[in-house]
């Protein structure tokens, strides 16, 4: 046998039991690990997605809850060192792609080329209230306010670093105010403050801050969103009262490893798709206030980008680091 005919038996001989496996996918459970505790938001979204995806997949989706560390980074990079061959996954949250790689000395990966982003799963939109007391109807009553007291009007958020501290960084900056941020461990004390009249405004994800906003305890002044919310009809968006590029929200995606084998990511993106489209999915995302959001792969690439880009500048600007 001459070198050019062995060469190419050998190769598909390498190839073949790769190809099998790939076209055979799945033949045993599949490890989706949530970078959450369990109970959590988070974790409701991937176990309503784990389900649709099981049954579309003809294999148990298991749910691993690897919360720890910054964002959950080390559950991350564990998904960055597995084998690429689908039966390990992740659903990762806006904190571990987009904001807190610029706020670590060192990052144990390079989301570009250790993984493989397959879609965007939900999107949790934000609202910017105020206690009620200060009488604060709108977005410009509170530049207004903010301009004849500079210094002087204060912010909660969910702690330092948080996409809720962020949001209102990303509000003053746009706004040209001075307001100084108080950082809690968690959304919910920070509300709990704002309700008392400790502080003066909480931006945070609504399912946090609508049964206060219901209950006239804040006011809600505007979503940070493109478009308005059903929960909150009456709300504006921020684009709508001059400040459109104050857009954020908490998301969640679905990414591998690197390296998959086509058909694999291909199997797992139509079955999550699949399930990201039905109704009984729909219907459960709408009780958290969470926005079902599907995506191609080159799409979630795409706005994992845009997101990168907006709060790279910002988180530099204002210097937050964690160690």
């Amino acid at each position: 046998m001459d070198r050019r005919r062995f060469m190419a038996t050998a190769g598909a001989a390498m190839l073949a039991p790769r190809s099998a496996g790939a076209q055979g996918y799945p033949i045993r459970p599949i490890r989706l690990i949530v970078t959450f505790a369990a109970g959590g938001p988070a974790d409701l979204f991937a176990r309503a997605l784990a389900s649709g995806m099981s049954a579309r997949l003809g294999q148990q989706v298991v749910i691993d809850n690897r919360p720890g560390g910054a964002a959950g980074l080390p559950a991350i990079d564990a998904i960055a060192k597995a084998a690429p061959d689908g039966y390990q996954i992740a659903l990762a949250g806006a904190a571990a792609l987009s904001t807190v790689p610029f706020m670590v000395p060192k990052m144990p990966f390079d989301w570009e080329t250790s993984l493989t982003p397959l879609t965007l799963v939900s999107r949790v939109p934000e609202v910017i209230t105020t206690n009620a007391k200060l009488g604060l109807k709108s977005l410009a009553d509170l530049v207004a306010y903010a301009k004849k007291n500079p210094g002087k009007v204060n912010f909660g958020s969910a702690g330092l670093g948080s996409i809720t501290h962020l949001a209102s960084e990303l509000f003053k900056a746009e706004a040209g105010v001075d307001i100084t941020h108080v950082p809690y461990r968690g959304a919910a004390p920070a509300v709990n403050d704002l309700i008392a009249g400790h502080i003066d405004m909480v931006t945070a994800d609504i399912p946090v801050l609508l049964p206060q906003i219901q209950a006239g305890n804040v006011n809600a002044l505007a979503v940070t969103t493109e478009k308005r919310i059903k929960a909150l009809p009456d709300v504006p968006t921020t684009a709508e009262v001059g400040f459109p590029k104050v857009v954020s929200d908490n998301w969640y995606g679905l990414v591998g490893p690197a390296g998959m084998p086509a058909e694999v990511s291909g199997r797992i993106h139509a079955a999550a798709l699949a399930t990201l489209r039905s109704e009984e999915l729909l219907r459960q995302f709408e009780s958290q206030e969470a926005i079902s959001s599907p995506t191609s792969p080159d799409e979630f690439v795409a706005f994992i980008k845009a997101e990168r880009a907006k709060w790279g500048p910002l988180i530099a600007s204002i210097g937050v680091k964690l160690e």
